[in-house]
């Protein structure tokens, strides 16, 4: 008897034993294509340190990830667009900026993939609202004059996003502060576009490489963490015009240079539009990468898991390591700061 107890004993804490090992904590992420890379990234590395605690993550789209972390269904919601008034009103959420990003203007026009034309707020957006219909427009032509020659009689097919996108969001932005034409349309995660032509819809960042890659005298907006993927593809990419009237690349020095600009505009729940800034050097089209949270999570545990994950993030997952994988770049400290006093509130 005493034998057979015993034997109940050791199976009773072997179940009890296994049990707590698949208790692990589980934390979803779903939500923007831009930042999903680095969030793979971000998952392998954290996990592979903290075997107890499960990540998933998912690419759906900005506007996917802001609604999935609304309606409590994802612990994270990664988007590249803040929340409005309106939603937050809706449901009282963290916007707790992560990284640094930035986007890419593509095109895949035959002969000129290998240089960068310059592009500017009201070209793209005659294009986009179809005032701008052949690439050899002469207001194409007027900021070109070196490929004025170049520059072929060919349509201009625009690829969108046909998902609720933060690459939309930041891209029809840029179209806004920069163009008065585009006022009237303005932007979001989704909007109406204009009906133009030969206009494609795209799903996800991968999408739209492959939408731009598949329809030669195209134009698409495409996140920097594309970037390997653009290159690959053979597209163009352009420089933009920003605020001081300078052509710039997106590069780390001209995303930086932007970034700091707007670094003392900055408020303390640091929704804020990043583009457009001022400055010589300023890239036009940049963003801070952002996690949507619910401050009172299910329970103590799975808010201190995220909490220390996010803390992760904002110190570890800062590593060039990282960042460099899919060309982002480091919050500086002053936003870190702001970022950790925003993780403090998470609770159950």
């Amino acid at each position: 008897m005493r034998v057979f107890r015993t034997l109940c004993a050791l199976v009773a804490f072997s179940m009890v034993s296994t049990v707590a090992a698949f208790a692990a904590v589980e934390l979803s992420e779903t939500g923007s294509s831009l930042v999903f890379p680095l969030m793979n990234e971000w998952k392998a590395a954290y996990s592979g340190a903290h075997p107890d605690i499960r990540i998933t993550t998912d690419s759906t789209g900005s506007g996917a990830g802001i609604s999935q972390a609304s309606k409590g269904l994802v612990q994270i919601g990664a988007s590249d667009a803040f929340m409005s008034d309106a939603q937050l009103a809706q449901a009282k959420l963290l916007n707790i900026p992560l990284a640094i990003s930035a986007q890419q203007v593509n095109y895949n026009v035959p002969g000129l993939n290998d240089v960068h034309l310059n592009l500017s707020g009201p070209v793209l957006a005659g294009m986009y609202d179809g005032t701008i219909r052949y690439w050899d427009d002469s207001k194409i032509k007027g900021i070109n004059k070196q490929y004025a020659g170049k520059l072929p009689h060919e349509a201009i097919i625009t690829i969108h996003r046909s998902d609720g996108s933060g690459d939309t969001f930041i891209f029809t932005q840029y179209l806004t502060a920069s163009a008065p034409s585009w006022k009237s349309i303005g932007y979001n995660t989704t909007i109406n576009w204009p009906a133009v032509p030969n206009a494609i819809g795209a799903n996800g960042n991968v999408g739209m490489v492959q939408a731009c890659q598949g329809a030669k005298y195209s134009v698409a907006y495409i996140g920097v963490s594309y970037i390997d993927e653009t290159n690959k593809a053979g597209l163009g990419y352009a420089a933009l015009l920003n605020q001081a009237g300078k052509f710039v690349l997106p590069t780390e020095q001209t995303v930086s240079a932007a970034a700091h600009e707007m670094l003392a505009k900055t408020p303390k729940d640091e929704r804020i539009s990043l583009i457009f800034a001022p400055g010589a050097n300023s890239y036009p089209i940049i963003n801070y990468e952002y996690a949507i949270v619910s401050p009172k999570q299910a329970n103590a545990q799975t808010a201190t898991e995220l909490k220390n994950f996010l803390s992760w993030a904002l110190v570890s997952g800062q590593s060039k390591t990282y960042l460099d994988k899919v060309h982002f770049i480091g919050l500086p400290s002053q936003i870190i700061s702001l970022s950790k006093e925003q993780i403090a509130q998470i609770g159950s």
